[in-house]
């Protein structure tokens, strides 16, 4: 737990733990793990409510609400676009910009064109409106080529946005099995034969390089403001070279 109040929390999630379950195999979630661990909080209190969600591969920081009324708070909050959000991410190239804002509609890719990964989302007009600033926070080279390190800051909410936007712009994340290159080609070959050397040469991390470092909310005492540094597998890649 890295943050909390009277009735909500903030946990840091690593890398390869979903959020919430999405079938009943038993796979461990954080949601699961939250209840147990508040189990006394929650027979008192009513209610844990996941607000801002990360996918699998995505750590970080993550916002909980212990209480039906929090819980509607930071909901209108998140439709309002109130919450503040920023990640971290590592990408391939040097951006020849500073500073961007992508304004660019996202969009399920098999709605407009075929697509072998049924969840892969693209750029497309047709799409919901989606917006995203990139910072760059510094450029860096390794042995296997060029590499920059920016900071996201969405200003929606669409699945994969940062990872789309990023790959639009022609700076693609580390370890992107979906938007790294292939058109999903080494999702798939994950999919059906899990993590190789192969893939290891291809991606160069086994997940996709990108951490939620802040979140920034209304708690009905004011403002809070939360960050969680880069953790150690994105870091190694960073400064090991």
């Amino acid at each position: 737990m890295v943050d909390e109040g009277k009735d909500w929390i903030v946990v840091d999630k690593p890398a390869g733990l979903l959020t919430h379950p999405t079938r009943p195999d038993g796979t461990p979630t954080l949601w699961d793990g939250l209840r147990q661990l508040l189990a006394y909080e929650l027979a008192n209190r009513g209610q844990l409510s996941i607000i801002t969600r990360l996918d699998r591969e995505t750590s970080g920081l993550v916002l909980l609400a212990l209480t039906r009324g929090r819980a509607r708070d930071l909901g209108l909050a998140m439709q309002r676009g109130a919450i503040g959000k920023e990640y971290l991410a590592i990408v391939r190239g040097w951006p020849e910009w500073e500073t961007m804002a992508i304004d660019a509609p996202i969009i399920r890719q098999g709605e407009v064109c075929d697509s072998p990964v049924w969840l892969k989302r693209c750029v497309d007009a047709r799409g919901a409106e989606a917006v995203t600033e990139f910072c760059v926070e510094r450029r860096f080279e390794r042995a296997e080529g060029k590499f920059a390190l920016l900071r996201a800051r969405p200003r929606t909410g669409r699945t994969h946005q940062i990872r789309v936007h990023a790959a639009h712009a022609g700076f693609s994340l580390v370890g992107d099995k979906i938007y790294g290159g292939r058109e999903g080609g080494a999702y798939l070959e994950f999919i059906e034969t899990g993590w190789t050397p192969k893939l290891a040469e291809e991606l160069l991390l086994p997940r996709h390089a990108l951490h939620a470092s802040a979140l920034e909310f209304e708690t009905g005492e004011g403002r809070r403001e939360v960050r969680s540094g880069m953790p150690p597998d994105l870091a190694a890649f960073d400064f090991g070279r």
